[in-house]
């Protein structure tokens, strides 16, 4: 009994030290590179503005993302449900996120934003590109005035934006984003900065395997050419297991993960067993004992 319960002090010592460590790197990280576009490709922001003309097709070249939103809007709405931050009387209602504030890093030209804005709820979109934020913004004023006055659009990384919203969101979307981050322990700690405890970070991204591999870059860019070469680069790739270990070290612990699989032919998007290609996952924020 004695031996068992040294092990556990000895593990909870470890865990913390682990947490402590990592905190401590991202933040000499941050410091020493202050408030720069460090997780920004620059050749990847030029990549997705070349496509701002076309954001908008929900048959052109991003028609994958449009679809997505089958999946993505319930996930988000559903989650945020279960967790019970939505009032009982509005959850069958058309305005079940009403009073809920979301912030979408990485958000484009808006599709996922505007979504979640028709529900109801209070949106922050974030990209770095000027130009795909201009197209989110336009077509924002061009719908109904009671949608667009819901969406704020800002050109900003999370990095920057957390820093002065601390723990102010109900919720925190980082949809077909993490695949692109350089320093994803970087990009989850200032998500998590920005979400108050009990908030919800909603995750989809392509784990880091060859089945992923093969169907995203190698099928998806150069066979099919559903997406334009060079979008993905598969050594940013993250695995369900390693994003919740990551997750975690920031209070956050992992409530839901789900497959997703995508049949291109059809451009349908739906929730599967397997996580090996394409993923969703959903993280509680807790209280820092600490």
């Amino acid at each position: 009994m004695l031996v068992t319960q040294n092990h556990k002090i000895l593990g909870a010592s470890m865990f913390k030290l682990c947490r402590q460590s990592i905190r401590c790197l991202s933040q000499q990280n941050f410091n020493q590179t202050s408030t720069s576009h460090r997780n920004v490709d620059q050749q990847e922001v030029d990549r997705l503005g070349q496509l701002a003309a076309d954001w908008w097709d929900p048959t052109g070249p991003i028609k994958a993302l449009h679809s997505m939103n089958a999946l993505r809007v319930p996930l988000i709405r559903d989650g945020l449900i279960a967790t019970g931050l939505v009032p009982k009387e509005q959850i069958k209602s058309p305005q079940v996120l009403k009073g809920l504030t979301i912030l979408e890093v990485g958000c484009g030209g808006g599709i996922l934003t505007e979504a979640l804005a028709r529900i109801h709820a209070n949106v922050v979109g974030i990209d770095p590109g000027e130009q795909v934020i201009q197209v989110a913004q336009n077509h924002a004023q061009s719908m109904d005035s009671k949608i667009s006055d819901r969406i704020r659009y800002l050109v900003e990384t999370v990095e920057e934006h957390s820093q002065n919203n601390i723990g102010i969101y109900d919720a925190i979307v980082a949809s077909e984003v993490l695949e692109h981050v350089n320093d994803k322990v970087s990009f989850i700690e200032h998500c998590a900065m920005a979400l108050k405890p009990g908030g919800s970070i909603f995750v989809t991204t392509l784990n880091k395997t060859t089945a992923s591999w093969l169907a995203g870059i190698v099928v998806a860019e150069h066979v099919l050419e559903l997406v334009p070469k060079n979008t993905h680069d598969w050594e940013k790739f993250i695995s369900p297991l390693e994003l919740k270990r990551i997750l975690n070290t920031f209070n956050c612990s992992t409530v839901l993960e789900h497959g997703m699989a995508y049949e291109f032919w059809r451009n349908h998007w739906s929730w599967c067993s397997r996580t090996d290609v394409n993923y969703a996952m959903q993280a509680v924020k807790q209280t820092d004992p600490s």
